[in-house]
C-alpha cells in the first residue's frame, strides 16, 4: 500500500530507541541514570491531583467546548496578566491536547503547500514534522553561539525568501535551553511582521527560568500565536493538556479546526489544571525551579573540567546541549556506547539539529544531584577510554 507521501519527511525519534535499550539494561539487573528523556523527575504537585481527583468524584467527565472549559481560560488569562503584564482575552486561548495539540491547529492553519517555514537549528523535531505533515519546506537556520542559539531578526532577514510565511521561535528552547530577551523577541516580531508572516513562539519551557525573569510574547504582540503547555514547568505530562494563544481573528477558524481534530481536551484534566494556579502550587513549582537551577550548576561544573560544558550556558528549561565533537562524530554511536558501557542514557543530537547533531547530545538534568554526580563520575570514566 502506498501511504501519504509526507510522512516520509517524519523522522523516527532516536531518543526513543535509547529509552527502549536503557529499559532492557534495567530490566537485566543494571542500574541506569536516565538523563534522555524530557520529563521532570518530580510527581505531578499534590493540589493538581487532588482537583483532578475531586473533578472525577463528582462526574466531571463529559465534553467541555472544544476551546476548553472557560473557567479554565479565564484562569490562563489571569496567569499571562499576574505574571507578565499581559492582557489576553480568554476568548483567545484555547485548550488543546498537550501543546501537541496546539501545534497541530497552529500549523494546519498558518501552511501549506509551497509554504516555506524558518526555524532554528536545533530545534525539538516535533516542529519541523508537523509543518511538513501541513506541505510545508522547512529553512532549518543554523543558530551557534553568535546569536544566543536562537533564530534572530538578522537570521530572519537573511534566510525569509518570498514563498517564507512563517517562523517559529522557542523560548527557552529545546535542546539548547537557551532565551530570548524582550528585545530580541520584539526585533523577531517586527522583522516577520514587515514581511507579512505569521510568527508561532513555543512557550512550553516558559516558567523553567535560571538567569531572567521569563517572558512572554503576548506581552509584546497580539498577533503572535503561542504555545504553552502544563507539562514542564507544571508537572503534569501525562494529563496531555496545553493551549493555543491566538490573534483574535484566527480564533472562529481554530476552534473549527478543534471540534474536527480532537472535539476537546480531556475535561478531568482541564479540571485538575485550574489548581495549577493557585497560591500553594505556585510554592511548589517555584521550590522546583530552584532545584532545577541547582541541577544545572552541578552538571555544568562537573562537565567543564571533561571539556563537555556548552559554550553558552543555558537559562532556561532542564536541558545542555554538549558538543561532544572532541570525543565523537557520531552521536547516536557515542550514547549507544555511554549506556553499554556506563549506564547512562542521553540522547544523540541527530533528533533535534538537521546539520551538526551527529557532534552534539542532549543531557535533561531530570534527576537528583546525587544522581548527576554519579553521572559524571560515569561519563568521565568512558570519555577517558576514548
Amino acid at each position: 500500500m502506498a501511504w501519504n507521501s509526507r510522512v516520509d519527511h517524519v523522522a523516527p525519534f532516536r531518543v526513543m530507541h535509547l529509552l527502549e535499550m536503557a529499559q532492557a539494561r534495567e530490566a537485566a539487573g543494571f542500574d541506569v541514570i536516565h538523563l534522555e528523556v524530557g520529563e521532570p523527575d518530580f510527581a505531578t504537585p499534590e493540589p493538581i491531583i487532588a482537583a483532578g481527583q475531586q473533578a472525577l468524584a463528582n462526574g466531571r467527565t463529559r465534553y467541555t467546548p472544544a476551546a476548553g472549559l472557560p473557567a479554565l481560560r479565564e484562569a490562563i488569562a489571569g496567569h499571562y496578566a499576574e505574571h507578565f503584564n499581559a492582557t489576553v482575552d480568554p476568548a483567545r486561548i484555547l485548550v488543546t491536547p498537550g501543546a501537541s495539540g496546539a501545534l497541530l491547529l497552529a500549523s494546519q492553519l498558518l501552511v501549506e503547500s509551497g509554504s516555506w517555514v524558518l526555524m532554528a537549528d536545533p530545534n525539538y523535531p516535533c516542529n519541523r514534522h508537523f509543518m511538513a505533515l501541513a506541505g510545508a519546506e522547512i529553512d532549518a537556520v543554523s543558530v551557534g553561539r553568535e546569536s544566543g542559539w536562537q533564530l534572530d531578526a538578522a537570521l530572519v532577514a537573511q534566510h525569509w525568501r518570498e514563498d517564507t510565511s512563517l517562523a517559529m521561535l522557542a523560548s527557552p528552547s529545546n535542546p539548547t535551553g537557551h532565551t530570548l530577551c524582550a528585545q530580541q523577541l520584539s526585533a523577531v516580531l517586527d522583522a516577520v511582521a514587515a514581511r507579512e508572516g505569521e510568527v508561532i513562539v513555543d512557550e512550553i519551557y516558559q516558567g523553567l527560568n535560571y538567569d531572567d525573569a521569563p517572558l512572554s510574547a503576548t506581552s509584546l504582540s497580539a498577533n503572535a500565536f503561542v504555545v504553552n503547555s502544563f507539562s514542564k514547568y507544571f508537572g503534569m505530562t501525562g494529563w496531555r493538556l496545553g493551549w493555543l494563544v491566538a490573534p483574535e481573528h484566527a480564533v472562529e477558524p481554530l476552534t473549527r479546526l478543534a471540534q474536527n481534530m480532537f472535539l476537546a481536551a480531556a475535561t478531568p484534566s482541564q479540571h485538575a489544571a485550574l489548581a495549577a494556579f493557585t497560591p500553594e502550587c505556585r510554592g511548589i513549582l517555584e521550590r522546583r525551579r530552584e532545584t532545577l537551577k541547582e541541577r544545572r550548576q552541578v552538571l555544568l561544573e562537573g562537565l567543564a573540567g571533561l571539556g563537555l560544558a556548552p559554550d553558552l550556558p543555558p537559562q532556561g528549561a532542564f536541558y545542555l546541549w554538549l558538543d561532544i565533537s572532541r570525543y565523537s562524530r557520531d552521536s547516536q554511536a557515542f550514547c549507544e556506547r555511554l549506556l553499554q558501557e556506563e549506564n547512562v542514557a542521553i540522547t544523540p543530537g541527530i533528533d533535534f539539529a538537521v546539520r551538526g547533531g551527529e557532534h552534539h547530545v542532549r543531557i535533561a538534568f531530570t534527576n537528583d544531584v546525587a544522581r548527576l554526580e554519579e553521572a559524571v563520575a560515569r561519563i568521565k570514566r568512558f570519555v577517558g577510554r576514548l
